[in-house]
């Protein structure tokens, strides 16, 4: 089989590299302007702070809880989160496999408020 084109990542391309033991578990697989795309897997505890750009998950695999500002909601496989600059967000009760794609994007500070925030 012809070398994946490097337009296209997989979560395959990181597992085993990163690791759940990390300080920070993340790796960037894709960069373009202002698009940043990695995996994320997180530990025993998820200890992300807020973000200076906007960022976007999409779950992998595995299920948790997801604090978004003051809310929560359960996630799972093929949830699609947004998550706006600067708002306090983490997964909680996570099962061990959780493993998310982070995507950042757009300028410091985010972009204009619509519809989700």
């Amino acid at each position: 089989m012809a070398a994946r084109p490097a337009w296209v990542a997989s979560i395959s391309d990181v597992d085993g590299v990163v690791s759940r033991g990390e300080r920070v578990p993340y790796r960037q697989v894709f960069e373009h302007g202002s698009l940043e795309a990695g995996i994320y897997l997180p530990g025993e505890r998820d200890n992300q702070r807020p973000h200076t750009r906007d960022e976007a998950y999409v779950v992998i695999r595995g299920t948790g809880i997801f604090l978004h500002g003051g809310e929560r909601a359960p996630v799972g496989p093929g949830d699609f989160i947004f998550v706006p600059a600067h708002m306090e967000h983490r997964f909680e009760e996570y099962t061990p496999d959780l493993a998310v794609w982070v995507l950042f994007y757009g300028p410091e500070g985010g972009e204009a408020p619509g519809a989700a925030d």
